[in-house]
């Protein structure tokens, strides 16, 4: 394994669905994350709002099954292509990236976060 190139003990991961190759999320991952991940086969990360370590899915059921990670030319950045169930992102689309920045919706929402998480919009 690469000696990855960790800032503040954590490296970005953009997370890309292994088929069709869109990007749904980008998190932060702890060295124990990316550990977790590799053991598990399951999509670790580091919360920075709140300050822990969590496993995509946990509160949703929307897992993240790592197929491949893949790391850049520098080891500071990291790629998680996965199998995903369900939608990426906590507000209830496929993919977190579901908005243009002039604020027009754009991605599919797959489901209602207030029926999902105890918390609105998390």
């Amino acid at each position: 394994m690469p000696d990855l190139k960790f800032q503040d003990g954590l490296i970005p991961v953009i997370v890309q669905d292994a088929k069709s190759r869109e990007v749904l999320m980008m998190a932060y991952a702890s060295e124990k994350a990316v550990r977790l991940t590799r053991e598990t086969g399951f999509a670790h990360y580091y919360s920075r709002s709140r300050k822990k370590l969590w496993k995509k899915g946990e509160e949703s059921g929307h897992f993240q099954k790592v197929e491949r990670i893949l790391t850049d030319c520098d080891d500071d950045c990291l790629i998680y292509e996965v199998v995903q169930t369900g939608a990426a992102c906590h507000m209830g689309y496929a993919s977190c990236f579901y908005r243009t920045l002039d604020g027009n919706v754009v991605g599919t929402k797959v489901f209602d976060p207030e029926k999902v998480y105890k918390k609105p919009g998390r």
